[in-house]
C-alpha cells in the first residue's frame, strides 16, 4: 500500500529490502496489520522514486503471508507447529551429535546477502567460534564475487562502486556490460537517462535488446559468453587507434607491457567472428568511450557469472586503465552489486574465506586482530572453507547437518535439481527464514524470523554506503530475529557470552572487529547514522588523544594458487597501522575529527603496496560448455522487474504476480519458426542436468542462437535446473549465464 501524503509522527524513514540501491521510503503503520509506504524524497540515492517492488514490500509483513511460529519435521512426515525451546533444542542437540560423531567441519553454514551486516558478522562468528567449523559461504558468491576478484586483484580493494551513483550522470561516456537496470533497479536507470540528457553516451553490452538496450547511443549484442574477447577487440583498438593515455600508464599502472601484447592477439576481425560484434560497431564503441576526458565501465551479472568471470571483469578494468579512466574524477571501473547488503555482506565474515572488515582468513595478523575481539585463541579460528556451490554439493557426505539464513537455494543454486537432491540427503536441516521457502519445506526445523521493517540493523548499498534501517513495526508473536536465534544457540552449545542481541551492541563489536581491515567501519556508530542518513567506508574512527589515525592497510595478494582467498584483501599488521587508504581524506589536524567517509575511492593512489592499479594479462577462452549438435542452442538466465531473486517473497504479492505471473523462455521467431512454436506455447529447454518447460515468448531482440529463461520461480520452470555449476578458478563463481541446451517443442 502507498500513500504519498505528509509523514505522520508514527511515521519511520528506513530502506527497502530489495535491491542494493537500499531505495529509501517511509513506513507507517495504520492499523489492523496494514502499513503504508510513502516516497521518501530526502535520500539521495533515489530521491524518492520506487519501483514496484519497493511499494508493496510492506506487503510481505502481513501474518496471512509470512511465517509466526517455528515448525518442525513430526514423526509422519509433516512440518508442525512447535515452540521455540522446543526447536531450538532440536537445532542445537543435532549440531552438538553431528560434530561429536563426525567432527566441526560437518557443520555446514549458509548465509544471504540479504542480511544485515550485524547478521552477518554473527553469523560468522557463530560459524567459526561456536561451532568451530570452516563450512560457512553464502549466496553472494553467486552475486558478484568475480567482479570482487578482479577489482582486488587491478586495484588491492573491492568495493562494488568506487564512486557514488551522482557521478553517472556528470562523465562523458558510460559502458554498461550485462546489467538490465531498467529491470534488475529501476529507480538507478533515472542516471543513465540524465547521463544522456547531459550530453553523454550510454553503451549497453548484452545479448538480449533489453528495456536498457533500448535507451543506449550503442546496442552490442555479444554471443553469450563472449564478453573477454570483446573487451580485449576493443582494447586492441584502443592501441592501434593511438589512444592509449601514455602518461597515466607510466605513471599510475604497472604491467602493461604484458596486458598489450594479450589484447593485441584479439584483432578485430577475429573478436567479430567469436563475438558476432561487427567491426565497425567495435571501432564506434571505442570512438565513443575515448571521444569524452571522462569515462564509465560498469558491469553486473553478465560477465561476472561465467566460469571465467574473474578474467572477463578483468579486461575491461585493462581497458579503464589503459585510457585513463581509473582513479579519477567521474571515471572508473564499477560493479552493480545486486542483493540488498551484497556489499556488506561479503565484508563481515559469512564468507568461506574472509573475515570481519574484508580481512583475508590465512592473514595471520587478521586472525590475531579477531580472536583479541572475540577472545579466543587464534590458532582455534578454522582456515577457509569451500565456497558456496562446493558447499552445498558436499551435502549428504561431507557436511551432515546445515543451518540456512536469508537464503533459498533450492531456486537460486546452479543445477538445483542436485542441489536439491543434496539438501534432502542431509541429517538434519534447519532453515531461518520469513517465509515458508522451497529449502525451508525441506527443512527439519523452520524458525520464523524478523524482517527488515520489524528489526534495526544497517547495510551497506552498492556505492558503498553504510545505512540505518529502523525497526517500523512490532513483529508478530511468535516471531523471533536472527541474532537472538545465534544467542540462544551459542548458549545452548556452551558459549554463554559474545553474542548479544541487541543490533546496536553487535555493531560495536564490529566497527572493533573491523579498524584496521580494508573495510573499515570504526569510524561509524548507530547515531552517526541516523544523523547523516548514510557513511560511505572506510572512515576509520577518530585517533585517540591526537595520535595517529587507524587507517586501512592493505598487502599484496597471494600466491597464485591461493584461489581460496585471492578474492579478499588482507588485513595489515600492527606494524601497518598508519598506512594510508586510498583516497581517505586526512583528519583534521589534532586528529579530533571524525573522519568524513570515503565517497570515492583511488582519487590519490590504489589500494596495492605501490599505489599503483595492476593490468593483469587474460586471454579469450570458450565457455565451460559450448553448443554442439545436442545442444545447438545457448541459455542465459537473468531477472524481470516484478520479481526479486528466487522470489520468496515476490511471488507472495498478487500485484507483482499478475505483472509476471511465472517462468517463460525468450527466443528469436527464426528458432520459433525451426520449432514450429507460437507465443504461449509451451518449450522444454533441456541441458545436461535437466529440464525446464515454460511458455514461448518470441521476440526480435534477443540473438537467434540464444534463449533467455529468468530464475524466480520452482517447479518444472524452474531455470537454475539447466544452469552449469563450472567454477571460476578465482571467484569460485559458477556459471550462470551461459550453458549449452536444446529448445522442444511440447505437446499441449
Amino acid at each position: 500500500m502507498q500513500n504519498t501524503g505528509t509523514r505522520s509522527p508514527a511515521t519511520t524513514p528506513t530502506h527497502c529490502p530489495y535491491c542494493a540501491l537500499q531505495c529509501g521510503m517511509n513506513l507507517t503503520p495504520v492499523g489492523g496489520g496494514t502499513v503504508e509506504v510513502s516516497e521518501r524524497t530526502d535520500f539521495p540515492v533515489n530521491r524518492g522514486a520506487l519501483c514496484g517492488k519497493g511499494r508493496t514490500a510492506a506487503q510481505v509483513l502481513a501474518p496471512g503471508v509470512r511465517l509466526t511460529s517455528p515448525l518442525v519435521r513430526s514423526q509422519g512426515g509433516a512440518l508442525v507447529p512447535a515452540g521455540w525451546d522446543e526447536a531450538l533444542d532440536r537445532i542445537a542437540g543435532s549440531l552438538g551429535r553431528t560434530r561429536a560423531r563426525y567432527g566441526a567441519d560437518a557443520l555446514g553454514v549458509f548465509g544471504g546477502g540479504g542480511l544485515t551486516n550485524e547478521k552477518a558478522y554473527a553469523l560468522g562468528k557463530f560459524a567459526r567460534v561456536v561451532l568451530g567449523t570452516s563450512q560457512i559461504d553464502y549466496n553472494g558468491r553467486f552475486c558478484m564475487s568475480s567482479a570482487a576478484a578482479a577489482g582486488t586483484r587491478a586495484f588491492g580493494l573491492d568495493r562494488g562502486l568506487p564512486f557514488p551513483l551522482e557521478d553517472v550522470p556528470r562523465t562523458g561516456c558510460v559502458i554498461l556490460v550485462g546489467s538490465n537496470p531498467a529491470e534488475t533497479m529501476p529507480p538507478s536507470l533515472r542516471y543513465f537517462t540524465e547521463l544522456r540528457e547531459n550530453g553523454g553516451t550510454l553503451i549497453v553490452v548484452d545479448p538480449r535488446r533489453t528495456r536498457t538496450a533500448e535507451q543506449a547511443d550503442l546496442h552490442l549484442a555479444p554471443r553469450p559468453g563472449t564478453d573477454l574477447a570483446l573487451a580485449l577487440g576493443l582494447l586492441h583498438l584502443v592501441v592501434a587507434e593511438g589512444r592509449v593515455d601514455e602518461a597515466y600508464v607510466e605513471e599510475r599502472t604497472s604491467g602493461w607491457e604484458e596486458a598489450r601484447a594479450a589484447a593485441m592477439a584479439h584483432w578485430p576481425e577475429h573478436v567479430e567472428r567469436i563475438t558476432g560484434v561487427s567491426v565497425p560497431e567495435l571501432r564506434e564503441a571505442v570512438r565513443l568511450f575515448c571521444a569524452p576526458e571522462a569515462a564509465m565501465v560498469l558491469t553486473a551479472r553478465g560477465p561476472e557469472q561465467q566460469a571465467k568471470g574473474t578474467d572477463t571483469v578483468g579486461a575491461w578494468i585493462n581497458l579503464c586503465l589503459a585510457t585513463g579512466r581509473a582513479g579519477r574524477p567521474l571515471s572508473g571501473y564499477g560493479c552493480l552489486t545486486g542483493q540488498g547488503n551484497g556489499q556488506g555482506g561479503r565484508e563481515h565474515g559469512q564468507k568461506a574465506d574472509q573475515l570481519p572488515g574484508y580481512r583475508r582468513l590465512t592473514d595471520p595478523a587478521a586472525r590475531r586482530h579477531l580472536a583479541e575481539v572475540w577472545g579466543v585463541d587464534p590458532d582455534a579460528l578454522p582456515g577457509p572453507g569451500r565456497s558456496a556451490y562446493e558447499l552445498l554439493d558436499a551435502l549428504g557426505s561431507d557436511v551432515r547437518t546445515l543451518l540456512v539464513m536469508g537464503s533459498n537455494p533450492v531456486v537460486s543454486a546452479p543445477r538445483a535439481a542436485h542441489v536439491e537432491e543434496r539438501l534432502r540427503s542431509l541429517d538434519f536441516l534447519a532453515v531461518c527464514d520469513v517465509v515458508l521457502s522451497e529449502t525451508a519445506r525441506l527443512a527439519d526445523v523452520v524458525l520464523p524470523v524478523t524482517q527488515w521493517a520489524e528489526e534495526t540493523g544497517t547495510t551497506t548499498n552498492l556505492e558503498g554506503r553504510v545505512l540505518l534501517r529502523r525497526r517500523a513495526v512490532t513483529p508478530p508473536e511468535g516471531v523471533r530475529g536472527d541474532l537472538e536465534v545465534l544467542h540462544a544457540l551459542a548458549g545452548r552449545l556452551g558459549v554463554e557470552k559474545g553474542f548479544p542481541v541487541d543490533p546496536e551492541e553487535v555493531f560495536e563489536e564490529l566497527r572493533r572487529a573491523s579498524a584496521g581491515g580494508p573495510a573499515d567501519y570504526s569510524g561509524i556508530d548507530y547515531r552517526r547514522l541516523a544523523r547523516e542518513d548514510g557513511v560511505f567506508w572506510p572512515c576509520p574512527a577518530p585517533p585517540p588523544h591526537g595520535g595517529p589515525a587507524l587507517r586501512a592497510a592493505v598487502t599484496p595478494p597471494p600466491a597464485a594458487g591461493d584461489t581460496a582467498a585471492r578474492p579478499d584483501v588482507a588485513a595489515p599488521g600492527a606494524e601497518d597501522a598508519a598506512a594510508p587508504h586510498p583516497g581517505a581524506p586526512t583528519p583534521a589536524a589534532g586528529g579530533t575529527a571524525p573522519h568524513p567517509g570515503t565517497p570515492r575511492l583511488f582519487l590519490d593512489r590504489f589500494a596495492t603496496p605501490d599505489g599503483r592499479a595492476r593490468f593483469v594479462p587474460v586471454a579469450h577462452r570458450p565457455s565451460a560448455e559450448e553448443p554442439d549438435e545436442e545442444y545447438p542452442v545457448l541459455l542465459t538466465t537473468g531477472r524481470v522487474v516484478a520479481q526479486y531473486q528466487s522470489g520468496a517473497q515476490t511471488r507472495r504479492v498478487a500485484e507483482l504476480n499478475a505483472a509476471a505471473p511465472g517462468p517463460f523462455v525468450e527466443l528469436h521467431p527464426r528458432l520459433a519458426a525451426r520449432l514450429g512454436a507460437a507465443e504461449g506455447d509451451p518449450l522444454a529447454v533441456v541441458s545436461r542436468r535437466g529440464r525446464a518447460v515454460a511458455p514461448a515468448r518470441i521476440t526480435t531482440g534477443i540473438r537467434p542462437d540464444t534463449v533467455f529463461m529468468p530464475f524466480h520461480w520452482p517447479g518444472e520452470g524452474r531455470a537454475n535446473t539447466l544452469t552449469n555449476p563450472a567454477l571460476d578458478p578465482d571467484s569460485r563463481m559458477p556459471e550462470f549465464k551461459v550453458c549449452a541446451v536444446r529448445v522442444e517443442a511440447v505437446p499441449r
